[in-house]
Parts: C-alpha cells; structure tokens; sequence
C-alpha cells in the first residue's frame, strides 16, 4: 500500500492509501524521494480549473524500485528525475524531438498518477539520471528549472541579450539563472516581496525592479520572460517595457484573456512566443541542460527550496506555496 494525495475539493487536499502497481512494461516504479508545488496546481488549488482526478505532482525526483520488461540502462536504488510528459515516440512532433506538442500528450500529476506520493510509476524513457551533487530537493528543481531552460532557448539568448524577467517566484528566478547561464548581459526581474528580492541578487541578477515600475525604465529589454499570468496585466506590461523588435516569452499561465496594447506591439514588431515546458530542441534536452545547470549551481540552488513538509502535510504545504508574505519560494513535500 501506498500514500497518495487527492483533491477532494477546490482548496482541499487528502491523503488516501491505495494499492500498489506493479511497473508494466517500459515503466518503472519509483520511491518518492522529493515532489514540489508548481505555480500551476495552485490554480486548480484556488479552483481556477479543474482538479486532477488522479494524484498531483510532477515536479519529482526518487530512487528506482523496480524495473518492467524490456527496460535496459536503469537499475535499482538509482537516483533520477522525472520528465512526466507522457507522448506516443512516433508522430512526427515526438520524432523531431518536440514531444511536447504531441497530440496524444499526457502528464504525469493531470492525467496520470504524480508524484505527491510514496510510489509512482513512470516511462523509462522519462527518466533521467541524477549526480550525487545533485541532492533530492535540487531533483525535484530539475522539471520547472527545465521549463525555463526551454523559455530561455525560445527567446534566443546569448551574451548581448538585455534581459528582464516579470515575477520572481521559482520560476522567474530559475529564469534569471537560465538566463545567465546563456550568457545574458544584463538580467533585471520584477519582485514583491523582501525574500524574493534577496534571492534574485544571490541568484546573479543585476536588478531587481518594483513590479509598478517596470514600464517606466528608459532601459528597454531585447528579451522579456513573463512568468507571473494568473490575472496579472503582465503581458500589457511586457509589450509596453520590450525594446523595437524584441521578443516576449509567454511562460505564465494566465486564468483570463490577458490585455495587451496590438498597435504597441504591432509599431514595435515584437515577437510573443508562448512556452510550454520543455523539449528536445537538439542532441540536449532541456532537462540534460537543467541538470547540468543545477550541478554547477548546487552550492546556491537549494536557497529556492524555502519549505518542505511530510506528505501527510500536504495541505498546509499548498496553503503555504499560496502565500506569498510567508516568504514561500519552492515548497516541496518530501514523503
């Protein structure tokens, strides 16, 4: 048997005991070592859209367990992180390596079982080997510092780029740091709040700007990361703070139709791309790239894990990731 959380109701999590399955072929079971609280199940948290019917999480990390047929190159007690999409291999988006676009894609946490669990089942394919230096907390970091990779590759940054990141919660700070790692010039981010502040500046960030003031500044970004959505006027305000010709990434996940000014952004021939997750846009995904990232990067990474609680405290653990003053960043449970 094992623990799993459930969403019973909007804003109300339990823990259920279920039992548990045997890994089928390709798929391997994992021990739970570390799952984190994404910014997009807060949403369904705060019931802007539907909760998942199955167990949340697709921030994880664990220890393998046990193996199903045909599954070669793991073994068990290995340390690895999930990538938890779950696509077919063989369209053509999957084999250009854009799985991600998969028209039979699935998630690990929405439409399948996740990881705020003791045990879960996951594709091999899905799984990536850890580093020692890479400890648990850093393992579950390796999916949402991936999302932001991938939003960085988007916005082709390199050593010229004048960056600025709107919001500074997990993601917009993993932003500054993939931004930095491509090489960025300069790295501002707009943030609310004293914790998020001292984190952005530890993290590499030149900047860090009031979140009321970011179209104001003379100093125009070729590249804007938007991470903030949620009912936010952030996009408006990327399309009024960008430089002529500059790009917009969309990585936010907005709950409305967000506003913006067209003739702005038409005057400007500014490019908005949305982001969604990561790929495999050449011979390293975006989760080699995010662990690579976080192995470099250990020694100051893990101050974005501000909160981890037991499995059986899930519900304090999404309270806390929902508010901000507490000086939450990444919560995280640990089962």
């Amino acid at each position: 048997m094992s623990r799993r959380v459930k969403a019973t109701a909007p804003g109300r999590l339990e823990l259920h005991e279920s039992d548990d399955l045997a890994p089928g072929p390709g798929q391997v079971a994992l021990r739970v070592s570390c799952c984190g609280v994404c910014g997009s199940d807060l949403h369904w948290f705060h019931g802007n859209g539907p909760a998942p019917a199955v167990c949340p999480g697709h921030e994880m990390c664990g220890e393998i367990e046990s193996l199903g047929d045909g599954v070669e190159g793991l073994h068990s007690g290995q340390r690895v992180a999930v990538e938890p999409l779950l696509r077919c291999g063989a369209c053509a988006a999957c084999l250009r390596g854009d799985y991600h676009l998969c028209p039979r894609l699935g998630l690990l946490g929405i439409t399948a079982e996740g990881g705020m669990a003791d045990r879960v089942l996951a594709p091999a394919e899905c799984l990536y080997a850890l580093p020692d230096s890479v400890d648990d907390s850093l393992g579950a970091l390796v999916e949402p510092t991936a999302v932001c990779v991938h939003a960085a590759r988007l916005g082709g940054i390199g050593e010229d780029s004048n960056v600025l990141v709107l919001g500074a919660g997990s993601i917009g700070l993993l932003s500054v740091v993939a931004a930095r790692q491509l090489g960025a010039r300069h790295v501002a981010v707009s943030a609310r709040y004293p914790a998020q502040k001292e984190l952005a500046l530890a993290l590499g960030c030149d900047e860090v700007i009031d979140p009321t003031r970011v179209t104001s500044s003379t100093v125009k970004p070729d590249v804007v990361i938007e991470t903030v959505g949620g009912s936010a006027d952030t996009l408006a305000d990327s399309v009024e703070a960008v430089a002529p010709g500059g790009r917009i990434i969309m990585v936010g996940v907005f709950d409305h139709s967000p506003a913006f000014n067209p003739m702005t952004a038409l005057m400007k021939e500014v490019t908005i791309t949305a982001a969604m997750v990561y790929n495999r846009p050449g011979d390293r995904s975006d989760f080699d790239v995010a662990i690579g990232l976080l192995d470099e990067r250990s020694s100051d990474m893990s101050a974005l894990v501000t909160h981890t609680f037991p499995l059986e405290q899930a519900q304090a653990a999404f309270e806390c990731a929902s508010d901000k003053s507490s000086g939450s960043v990444k919560v995280q449970l640990a089962p």
